[in-house]
C-alpha cells in the first residue's frame, strides 16, 4: 500500500486552487478580448475585424504547421471540418457585430447560453438522454436569456438577435468538434479551423474592405494574442481541477464585463442582465456537475469554450 506524504496531499489540495486562479486569468484574457474589439468595432466592419484577428491570430499555430501541413482528411473529415467552419465563420460575424450594437455584459452573458444549446443539441442529434433534471436546467438558462432581452419591457435590437444567432452557431459547431475529437488530435482541430475559419471570413470582409490603420492592425494582433492565451489558460484551468471547480469562476467575467463597459464605454450597469447571466451560469454548472455524478462523458463545453 502506497502512504501519502504531507506534500502529496498539499500538492493536491493546491491543485484546485491552481485551477480557479489559471480560470480568473481565462476571465481576464477574454474580457480584454470583448473591450478590444468594442473598441475596434466601432470603426470598422465587423466581417473585416473578424477576418483580420483570424488571420492575424494565425501567427500563432507556428509551431504546429509541420504536423499540419501532414494532416491529410478524407471525405468525412473535410465534411466535419467545412461544417463546423461554415457555422464558426456565421457565429464571428455576428459576435463582432453584437459587440458594435450591445453592451458588453450583454454580449458576455448571452454568451453563456451556447453550452445550454449544446446540450439541447447532443439529446436531439447525438442521442444523448435529456433527463428531467437537465431539462429543467435547459429551462432555466433560458429564462435568464429572457430575463436579459425582457421583451416587452424594452426593446430587443438587433445586436440582441444576432447574440443569440452566435449563441446557436456556436453550440452546432462544438456538436460538430465533439465528432473531429474522436478522429483528429486537439491541436489540429483548432489549427484547421482557424485556417478555414480565415478563408472563409475573406469574401466577407472583402466585400466591405476599409483599409485597416495600424493601430486598428496593432489592436486586433492584440486580440489574437489575448484569445490564444485565454484558450491556453482555461486548459491549464482544466488539467489542474475538474471543470465543477473551476466553471463557477466564469462568473467573475461578467462583472468584469459590466464593470468594463460602465467605466471604459460609458455603458449603465443592468442589474438584470446580471441576474439572467446568473442563472445561464447556474444551469450550464449544473448540467456539468450532474454529469460529472454520473460519470457521463461530458458534452457541455464551458462558457470558455466558446470564445473567439
Amino acid at each position: 500500500m502506497t502512504v501519502s506524504t504531507p506534500t502529496d496531499v498539499a500538492a493536491r489540495a493546491a491543485r484546485p486552487v491552481a485551477g480557479i486562479l489559471w480560470m480568473v486569468l481565462t476571465g481576464l484574457c477574454f474580457v480584454a478580448v470583448t473591450g478590444i474589439v468594442k473598441h475596434v468595432g466601432q470603426d470598422m466592419p465587423a466581417s473585416q475585424a473578424a477576418f483580420l484577428r483570424f488571420l492575424l491570430g494565425l501567427v500563432f499555430f507556428l509551431p504546429v504547421l509541420p504536423a499540419l501541413l501532414r494532416l491529410r482528411l478524407d471525405r468525412r473529415g473535410w465534411q466535419l471540418f467545412g461544417a463546423r467552419s461554415a457555422l464558426h465563420v456565421v457565429a464571428v460575424i455576428l459576435w463582432f457585430y453584437a459587440m458594435t450594437q450591445i453592451p458588453v455584459a450583454e454580449v458576455t452573458a448571452m454568451n453563456y447560453l451556447a453550452p445550454v444549446y449544446v446540450t439541447l443539441g447532443a439529446a436531439l442529434f447525438l442521442g444523448e438522454k435529456l433527463a428531467a433534471r437537465r431539462l429543467l436546467a435547459v429551462a432555466a438558462g433560458l429564462l435568464g436569456v429572457v430575463i436579459i432581452l425582457r421583451p416587452g419591457f424594452r426593446e430587443v435590437s438587433p445586436g440582441h438577435l444576432a447574440m443569440l444567432g452566435t449563441a446557436l452557431f456556436f453550440g452546432a459547431s462544438y456538436l460538430i468538434a465533439k465528432r473531429l475529437s474522436d478522429r483528429y488530435d486537439a491541436a489540429m482541430v483548432v489549427a484547421v479551423l482557424s485556417v478555414m475559419v480565415t478563408v472563409g471570413l475573406a469574401p466577407f470582409a472583402a466585400a466591405v474592405w476599409v483599409t485597416p490603420t495600424l493601430p486598428q492592425l496593432g489592436w486586433l494582433f492584440l486580440v489574437a494574442g489575448f484569445a490564444t492565451a485565454g484558450h491556453y489558460a482555461m486548459t491549464r484551468a482544466f488539467a489542474a481541477a475538474p471543470v465543477t471547480v473551476t466553471q463557477p469562476v466564469t462568473f467573475l467575467q461578467l462583472i468584469w464585463a459590466t464593470l468594463l463597459g460602465a467605466i471604459v464605454f460609458s455603458e449603465p450597469a443592468d442589474g438584470w442582465v446580471v441576474l439572467g447571466g446568473a442563472i445561464i451560469l447556474a444551469s450550464v454548472s449544473f448540467i456539468t456537475w450532474r454529469e460529472a455524478q454520473l460519470r457521463r462523458q461530458r458534452i457541455t463545453p464551458a462558457p470558455e469554450a466558446t470564445k473567439l
